[in-house]
């Protein structure tokens, strides 16, 4: 959520980046929101002016009451009463402008980076940079249902049957590797100086709405019938509630944060063949990381962020690229946002396995969530990204260290989580 102020100044800069994001039906927002905060100052004004006058009027209603001109007083009486019912009727449409100007605002999106490349969808986000050798093997890489159920790993008719398309039974081995994988995730972040964290994995409706757009909010979360809940879909959500409604020391900043938590989608719509199985699902377990800043260290900290997770990736030797993405696939309160794509050696191309975002102050705004600074208080910076997001990164993981004889390797830095194994074997048939 922008500052109200900086619409009300620039309204064309508002409409100007309304038309970079492609969402033109939104530029009405700008001049709603520009008149009703117009009319919303003139009630503060004119209810502070008729208080104004209670004041005055009531001190002469005692003077003339003392003086026993009671016929007089009534009059003025009359008059007082006359005016706390137009301060009740100018408060009642007080709020109802308020909550519109609150909602408009809310639908408007964040101002985006100068840096950020116009485009319309992800079709057009723009490649920064690919970390180490895409291989393509000389063998057949099965698809990555198969490969786990060659080691008695995974089993989707059950939990089909148990909760539906789109969950799954992790087994064995590759049940313990997406443990491992999660723990190194945990220890690495941990080793470059976040402090851990298990978050609630349920949040309000104001956190929601705190940490997201409404269509993303319409999108992916699902609620808790009969509570103000939601199931969280990422722990960033939760991570950055930690801090709404407070008022931080500037000294103690920045405040950065790694968290593990189950993950809940809806993942609307239909996909294809390669996005079945554990691609594209409702529920799965991630490592996030959070920061909250202050403004000006927050171009800074996004860079840092998304190396953490390029970094980790090529830990276990996973071919990466980092993807910016375009104007048209920022969500509205992202300032600026990279895809992490992992290499897939079946499909011979890259695919997303985490994002990282810098959204500037805007989920700062709608939290209040607040820094004391030496010349007063302002609004943090807040930013997330991916650590890791098993079992979709067991994707990229198995397919890039599969071997023709059906082994899969595993490196040596996630060796320790899984009592020293180096290799994973399928288990014979029958």
């Amino acid at each position: 959520m922008i500052d109200i102020k900086f619409l009300r100044e620039n309204p064309e800069a508002v409409k100007e980046n309304i038309k970079k994001k492609f969402q033109d039906r939104k530029l009405p927002l700008v001049d709603e929101v520009i008149a009703l905060d117009k009319e919303n100052r003139e009630i503060k004004q004119e209810v502070e002016s008729l208080r104004a006058s209670r004041n005055r009027l009531s001190k002469e209603i005692g003077a003339l009451m003392k003086q026993g001109k009671k016929e007089e007083a009534e009059k003025i009486k009359a008059q007082v009463n006359a005016n706390a019912a137009r301060v009740e009727e100018l408060s009642a449409r007080e709020r109802e402008v308020e909550e519109a100007i609150q909602k408009n605002m809310m639908t408007i999106p964040n101002i985006i980076d100068p840096s950020v490349p116009i485009g319309k969808d992800d079709t057009e986000n723009v490649e920064v940079t690919k970390y180490g050798e895409p291989v393509v093997p000389d063998f057949e890489i099965p698809y990555h249902t198969k490969i786990m159920e060659s080691f008695g790993g995974i089993d989707l008719e059950s939990a089909g049957r148990v909760a539906g398309n789109g969950f799954y039974y992790l087994m064995g081995d590759i049940a313990r590797l997406h443990s491992s994988i999660l723990a190194y995730a945990r220890d690495f972040m941990i080793n470059r100086g976040f402090t851990y964290c298990i978050p609630p994995f349920m949040i309000r409706s104001n956190v929601v709405t705190g940490v997201m757009s409404f269509d993303e909010m319409d999108a992916m979360m699902y609620k808790i019938e009969g509570e103000d809940l939601y199931l969280i879909g990422t722990s960033e959500h939760s991570m950055i509630g930690k801090f709404i409604d407070t008022v931080s020391p500037e000294e103690k900043l920045p405040y950065t944060l790694t968290s593990y938590s189950p993950c809940f989608r809806k993942e609307k719509g239909a996909h294809g063949i390669e996005e079945r199985g554990v691609y594209r699902i409702h529920q799965f377990e991630k490592q996030e990381m959070i920061v909250v800043c202050r403004p000006e260290e927050s171009p800074m900290w996004f860079e840092k962020l998304w190396q953490n997770t390029v970094d980790l990736f090529r830990s276990m030797d996973i071919p990466v690229r980092t993807l910016e993405c375009c104007s048209g696939d920022l969500a509205d309160l992202k300032v600026k946002s990279y895809d992490v794509e992992a290499w897939s050696p079946r499909q011979q191309k890259y695919f997303e396995v985490g994002s990282c975002s810098n959204l500037g102050d805007a989920q700062a705004r709608r939290l209040k969530i607040r820094v004391n600074g030496k010349d007063g208080k302002y609004f943090a910076h807040t930013l997330n990204n991916t650590v890791v997001a098993p079992p979709r990164m067991l994707i990229a993981f198995l397919e890039n260290n599969l071997n023709a004889d059906g082994t899969v390797d595993i490196p040596a830095v996630i060796q320790p989580y899984m009592g020293g194994q180096t290799k994973l074997v399928p288990k014979e048939e029958g």
